[in-house]
């Protein structure tokens, strides 16, 4: 009772680090004297919410469409290099949204190569002579974020798609219904709540970002609270824009799990096995029409980005051994390491006292916990820095007070805040990966230990551990990456003259020095094909290389 006692203790405290930042927000708001509202009632909210909601809309729009498409075509249809392609499909997720921005902003500008060879195809002299869309735009905005994050839901939905099978497609076949109307009135439906729940994750990573948005001109909310807090000095008034946005991220969350749970009952009442399912074999136009709906996406999501990145990183080769990027990847990979040990650390204590003591607190502990994925960098940093810098000062005055010196910033001075926040926002991906590790495991291992003479601590060091290996290896992996491509969050937290490769390349993007900052960008994305790699590696397992 005692072990269980402390593993429930646990699991609370756990919950209690995540909703801090949160709380801290909350009050630094209501505290605040609301001189600022006037101001951002008339000049900020009404302009940044609409900017808000179009963006979210209109990336949930191109996700939704490209995902579900090139999902059934690759699950459900035959035609030539499906197998590569479900492959490249996955690609942009290994491109931060901030890159791809820096990326297009390049490709598309009035000196890239498009606008280049359109001169020079017509005979174009200046730009008042023809016209070509603004990439620096709200519509920019959504292209650029929509061909970095549809793989969320082109992963949600093909793995649907997949679990269907054929049966409900060849019923409705029997009854007269073409391919297309299947796929509209039979299949679409069926997926739906998966879909639910790749849009909500894009629509969270859509509102979490801070770089591309700031690049291509649109003021969301997630960057007035910046702009607020930085530039109007304003912490009262940041925090109630980021309450609005914690409004936003409270409904996606509710969405997300009302559509997680009815996935749940239609994967129970899926029947049909995949290794039974057969697929529609595409010919003539159709099959090349297929391939190129599905090459676009990578193409436009990885390609692209790689291309620019690439070839400016390839004339700057003498930056891999600048000491600027090389102290910035050290810091890079320790703020990552580190965040990666605590986030597995707490996640492993989650996820163990759900499995040892079955009780509702931890439960609802994990629960808590989870909140912090879906709550924005800028948001959490926030709510990271205040109390973090109160107890600096607290510390500083004593020791000033009692010993005759001052500590200093002993936490917000030396990364801590980073790794808390990142820790905040990662912790659900690394308890996801655990508890699923531990959902492999048979409950009579634990039974059979402690039938042998094991106690709960030796059955935990000497039989679950050793069998955890590789979950946790993968979670830290995971937590690892995308705490090295965070931004949002690092930009507002980082000591004086302290760097990662992500603040390096916001740095000399917001120069206009994108060229420069080519090197760390494809060393950002190098690291962010490893997680992909893994991903399409646990695909082709899961579904029998279908």
């Amino acid at each position: 009772m005692k072990a269980h006692r402390t593993l429930v203790g646990a699991a609370l405290f756990t919950a209690a680090i995540v909703l801090m930042p949160l709380i801290a927000i909350l009050m630094i708001a209501a505290g605040g004297s609301g001189d600022d509202w006037p101001h951002l009632i008339s000049n900020v909210l009404p302009r940044a919410t609409l900017r808000t909601l179009v963006l979210l809309a209109g990336v949930a729009a191109a996700t939704a469409v490209t995902g579900v498409l090139t999902a059934w075509l690759t699950a459900s249809c035959e035609f030539p290099l499906r197998r590569l392609l479900t492959v490249l499909l996955v690609l942009p997720l290994a491109i931060p949204s901030y890159l791809s921005a820096y990326a297009f902003g390049q490709f598309l500008d009035f000196t890239g190569p498009v606008q280049t060879a359109l001169r020079a195809a017509f005979g174009f002299a200046t730009r008042r002579d023809y016209w070509f869309p603004e990439v620096r735009t709200t519509g920019g905005a959504i292209l650029v974020m929509a061909s970095v994050l549809y793989p969320y839901v082109y992963l949600a939905a093909r793995a649907m798609f997949l679990m269907q099978g054929r049966a409900a497609a060849d019923v409705a076949r029997t009854l007269g219904a073409g391919p297309l109307k299947v796929f509209a009135r039979v299949q679409i439906p069926m997926a739906r709540p998966a879909i639910m729940v790749g849009l909500t994750l894009v629509s969270m990573e859509t509102l979490n970002d801070i770089g591309a948005v700031e690049y291509l001109g649109v003021q969301t909310l997630t960057f007035s609270i910046f702009d607020t807090w930085l530039n109007r000095g304003s912490l009262a008034g940041a925090a109630q824009i980021a309450c609005i946005m914690l409004a936003f991220v409270a409904v996606l969350l509710l969405v997300e799990r009302a559509a997680r749970r009815r996935q749940r009952f239609t994967n129970n009442k899926t029947t049909a096995a995949v290794a039974d399912s057969v697929r529609l074999r595409l010919k003539g136009w159709k099959r090349w029409a297929a391939v190129a709906a599905c090459l676009l996406p990578p193409a436009l999501g990885f390609a692209i980005p790689v291309l620019v990145l690439g070839s400016y990183a390839m004339r700057r080769l003498d930056q891999f051994a600048s000491l600027r990027l090389l102290s910035a990847l050290w810091n890079s990979v320790l703020i990552s390491f580190c965040t990666a040990c605590v986030a597995v650390l707490l996640a492993f204590l989650l996820a163990y006292a759900a499995r040892a003591t079955r009780s509702p607190l931890t439960t609802l502990a994990g629960r808590l916990a989870s909140f912090g994925y879906g709550v924005p960098g800028t948001v959490l940093a926030m709510g990271v820095l205040i109390p973090l810098a109160r107890f600096d000062n607290v510390v500083a005055s004593f020791t000033r007070e009692w010993f005759g010196f001052s500590t200093g910033l002993l936490l917000t001075g030396s990364g801590v805040a980073i790794v808390y926040a990142c820790t905040v926002r990662f912790l659900t991906m690394a308890e996801g990966t655990i508890d699923a590790g531990f959902h492999k495991l048979s409950p009579h291992l634990d039974m059979a230990a402690r039938t042998l003479g094991r106690t709960s601590a030796q059955t935990l060091r000497s039989v679950l551990l050793p069998m955890m290996r590789p979950a946790t290896l993968t979670a830290a992996l995971m937590v690892f990456i995308e705490a090295m491509k965070e931004l949002s969050a690092t930009i507002m937290l980082r000591p004086f003259n302290f760097n990662t490769l992500a603040t390096l390349v916001y740095e000399d993007a917001s120069r206009a020095k994108v060229e420069d900052a080519s090197v760390a960008a494809i060393i950002i994305v190098a690291a962010g094909l490893i997680p992909v790699f893994l991903v399409s590696r646990s695909l082709n397992a899961t579904n029998g290389g279908q």
